[in-house]
Order: C-alpha cells, then sequence, then structure tokens
C-alpha cells in the first residue's frame, strides 16, 4: 500500500464523515466491485473509510478477505440493535479502512425488525450515535454496499446516507434499471430523507472493443449530464479474480487498467466532494 499512498495527499474534510450508499436493484453491474475498490482507493491517498456489508451475500466482506467464520459481530447485530455500531468495526488488509462485514442474517432482517416503528430507521439512528460519541476519531467517507434489490436493508441504507452513488453496467438495460432506481431515489427523499441526492453515476465494465458500450455510454451521458462520472471503469480480468484471493483489485495487482481506474476514480469523487463543500 505503500506505493499507492503517496499517489495523494490526504484531502480529508472537516466536520462529520461524508455518507455514501451504493446501490442497484441489477446484480452483477459491478456495484460491491466499485464499492471495495473505491474504498481502498480512499484509503490510499489518506482518508479513513469505513465500508458498512449490508448485502447477505457478504461479497464485500469475502473481497476484503474477511472469512465467514471470523465475522462475530455483523451489520445484522448492529440493525437488531444488539451491539452498538462501533463493536461490529473490524480491520481489514488495508490501512484506513475498516468495514462492517455481512451475514446471510440480514435475510431475516424485515422479519425480526417487522415490529419496530422505526425499522427503516434503524441504520441512520445507530450511525448518528456513533458519529455523535467519536468525535475524534470520525471517518472521512462511510460506504454502505447494498444488496441488489430495493428492499428494507436498501431503504435503510439510503435513509442513512446523504448521497447515492449508482454503479452502471455499460450494457443494453441499463437505462431501464436506472429509470426506476431514480424513481425510488426520489420516494426515498420525499418519504423519508430530504437531504438525499445522487452523487453520481459511475459506468462500469466497459469494453472498448464492443460497439455497445460506447453507444450506452453516450445515452446516459445524454440523459444525465452532469451526474455521470469522467472516469469509466473497464473489464479487466484481474479486477474479476482479486475477490477469489480476499483482496481488493489494488492490493492484488495496482497496475491493473481497473485499479488505475479506481484510483482515477477516487480522486474525482474527492474533487466533486471539496466543490460540494465549497458551495
Amino acid at each position: 500500500m505503500s506505493s499507492l499512498g503517496s499517489a495523494s495527499p490526504n484531502v480529508s474534510f472537516t466536520g462529520a464523515p461524508r455518507i455514501l450508499c451504493l446501490a442497484n436493484q441489477k446484480g452483477g453491474v459491478g456495484k460491491t466491485t466499485t464499492a471495495i475498490n473505491l474504498a481502498t482507493a480512499l484509503a490510499a491517498i489518506g482518508e479513513r473509510v469505513l465500508l458498512i456489508d449490508l448485502d447477505p451475500q457478504g461479497n464485500a466482506s469475502t473481497g476484503l478477505g474477511i472469512d465467514r467464520a471470523d465475522r462475530a459481530l455483523t451489520s445484522f447485530d448492529v440493525l437488531l440493535g444488539d451491539v452498538p455500531l462501533g463493536d461490529a468495526i473490524c480491520d481489514t488488509a488495508v490501512p484506513g479502512l475498516k468495514l462492517i462485514p455481512a451475514s446471510m442474517d440480514l435475510l431475516g432482517v424485515e422479519v425480526e425488525l417487522s415490529d419496530h416503528e422505526r425499522r427503516i430507521h434503524r441504520l441512520a439512528d445507530t450511525l448518528a450515535a456513533y458519529i455523535e460519541n467519536n468525535q475524534s476519531s470520525r471517518f472521512s467517507y462511510i460506504f454502505i454496499d447494498c444488496p441488489p434489490s430495493l428492499n428494507m436493508l436498501t431503504l435503510n441504507a439510503m435513509t442513512a446516507a446523504q448521497s447515492v452513488l449508482v454503479p452502471l453496467q455499460c450494457e443494453f438495460f441499463a437505462l431501464e434499471g436506472l429509470s426506476q432506481l431514480l424513481s425510488t431515489i426520489e420516494q426515498v427523499k420525499t418519504g423519508l430523507n430530504p437531504s438525499l441526492n445522487i452523487q453520481g453515476i459511475v459506468l462500469t465494465m466497459y469494453d472498448a472493443r464492443n460497439n455497445l458500450s460506447a453507444q450506452v455510454e453516450a445515452d446516459v451521458r445524454s440523459h444525465f449530464d452532469g451526474l455521470v462520472y469522467d472516469t469509466v471503469i473497464p473489464r479487466n480480468v484481474r479486477v474479476s479474480e482479486a475477490p477469489s484471493f480476499g483482496k481488493p483489485a489494488l492490493l492484488y495487482d495496482h497496475k491493473c487498467s481497473g485499479s488505475l481506474a479506481y484510483m482515477q476514480l477516487a480522486g474525482e469523487l474527492v474533487r466533486r466532494e471539496r466543490a460540494r463543500h465549497a458551495a
């Protein structure tokens, strides 16, 4: 990580951490891959990052090298209120990046919380309490990796977050799925979280040899001008291999095209956040 850590000076903002959820109800779009590698890239340039795995599949946890047997406390325990959020935070192999792992128990969270009046606000409430009680050791960014569906877990994430980062695969049905997601975000903003906004759209799995990728990119940029990141994440074998070794791509092969793209994306995200902070 030392070679990555020298890529840029620390660019943290003062005050409360920025809370972003990564969401797309369509699976296989690079959502968890983006969560892992963007969080790693931000940590590499000096940010303190917490990644909350809210997907029952627990792929973000696996991709950061946390075995299922080692997940003593998880986001499920936090949502149920069995433990404070801080107790579930664990270390990763990436300096500056912490994780709250997930387990399959999250599949039963809707039943477990069915009688709770603030069941949609469970994550928001526990995050607020954690941030208030940990003024001196704040994270600069908190990422929430959502499941690939629009369920109570995703609603908890969107209610807790300030912004939604949308990974979007460069394929034919991308715009159709995106329209549904944007509609959900608008409903959450109206009924649950008035401050929620779209932080940006990240185009993933871009294949320069495929005319379809270029066409999807052009369509998305024309429909959502200003929201789409300049950085495009390419299809890359090394990025796909990395999770099987329990490593982010930036630790597995920091020179591959995918890792370089995520470093570039981290820089662009920070610049966007700087502009937002200065506005």
